[in-house]
């Protein structure tokens, strides 16, 4: 029979105040949640993400009961990303990996769910390679120097290559003054319909080139306040509608079989949601997490650095995870010991569909199974 426990993993050291609860912060520990095989298992699937509660993921119960131990594993950031440093969930994750080496496993593999995807990629190649010395608003912590166990497989789930990278595909451009959100460019507004859908090349052509504007004009003012406030200083911001890829409402770019809209709903509502992706931050979090050309965080690039087996998986009817990330994943693979999965019909949360959740598990046995890592 299977069963499942509560792990309480000692946290690294900050002197920095990251979380507002002094509970948690006294508590100094990363939880997770193990569920275990009937039988004595000799292989660990920890299942992370940057942000998000995995206690409860769906994928927890199902690989034990087909054999695997499964852990659900948070960082010291569960359910808060405004202050989220990245390099900090990496330091999280070396905690949790060398705490299930001590435990006895023989294989242990990261599944990176969602924007989790990017950070397991980071993880590894810091562990095989380290050259992170500092996030990119120049703090600790310093990566080389860090005691980070690299694991024997990593598994990209319904991912992004990356929460930089997606958020600024999500970028809404028509937003110009960053302090008020109800003054719109036209020219630039998808939720126009003057403008589409469907949208045109050409307005695809600007609108990316709009998005990569936006997030530059939020980094150039993100470095300069940080300099106004000299070493140590940081302030909270807002982010204003960050929910706006094309690729939401045309189903004809990036193809698949998805439903138009999001999960979080359709059309600027969605987008302006305080629920919806990365609207309160702070400025050293803003660097490291969300700007595209600070963030460290750029799973293709870390993957192609490095050496162990790869499984990526991506669903047809995935809303926000689209065949082009997993694909960027994939063919970033260095050797050839990378695997590519269509989920035909699974949404981003195939909980939607609990049959799709038995085809998840069984490509995820096997494929340990064929890299003898079970």
């Amino acid at each position: 029979m299977t069963s499942a426990e509560l792990l309480g993993i000692p946290m690294p050291k900050s002197d920095r105040v990251e979380i507002y609860s002094g509970v948690a912060r006294l508590a100094g520990k990363l939880w997770a949640s193990r569920h275990r095989a009937a039988s004595p298992s000799k292989t660990a699937v920890a299942i992370v993400h940057p942000s998000s509660n995995f206690l409860g993921h769906y994928l927890l119960a199902p690989l034990a009961e087909a054999g695997v131990d499964a852990i659900g594993l948070n960082t010291r950031y569960i359910a808060n990303d405004s202050a989220l440093i990245m390099e900090n969930c990496v330091l999280d994750i070396g905690a949790a990996i060398a705490y299930l080496r001590d435990d006895g496993y023989d294989h242990v593999v990261l599944l990176g769910n969602s924007g989790g995807g990017g950070l397991v990629a980071m993880y590894q190649s810091q562990a095989e390679s380290p050259t992170i010395t500092a996030t990119p608003a120049g703090d600790p912590p310093d990566l080389t120097a860090a005691m980070l166990p690299p694991v024997d497989g990593l598994i990209a789930s319904m991912a992004h290559p990356g929460r930089a990278i997606v958020s600024t595909e999500w970028l809404d451009p028509a937003i110009g003054d960053e302090s008020d959100p109800s003054q719109r460019d036209p020219a630039l507004d998808m939720f126009d319909p003057a403008n589409g859908p469907p949208y045109s090349a050409e307005f695809v052509a600007r609108y990316r080139a709009g998005q990569l504007a936006r997030s530059r004009r939020i980094r150039d003012w993100v470095r300069s306040t940080l300099d106004t406030l000299g070493p140590g200083g940081d302030l909270p911001f807002t982010v204003h509608s960050t929910v706006a890829d094309p690729r939401f409402l045309d189903l004809s770019l990036d193809a698949s079989d998805r439903r138009t809209g999001t999960p979080w709903g359709s059309g600027l509502a969605a987008s302006l949601s305080p629920a919806s992706l990365g609207h309160a931050t702070s400025l050293r979090s803003w660097l490291s997490q969300w700007s595209v050309d600070e963030s460290n965080c750029d799973g293709p690039w870390h993957l192609a650095r490095t050496s162990v087996p790869v499984l990526v998986m991506y669903g047809t009817a995935d809303q926000v995870s689209f065949p082009s990330h997993a694909a960027a994943l994939f063919e970033a693979v260095p050797h050839g010991r990378g695997t590519l999965i269509e989920l035909p019909g699974a949404e981003h949360y195939p909980t939607s569909d609990p049959a799709h959740i038995p085809l998840i598990v069984n490509h995820i046995v096997t494929w340990l199974e064929e890299q003898g890592l079970r």
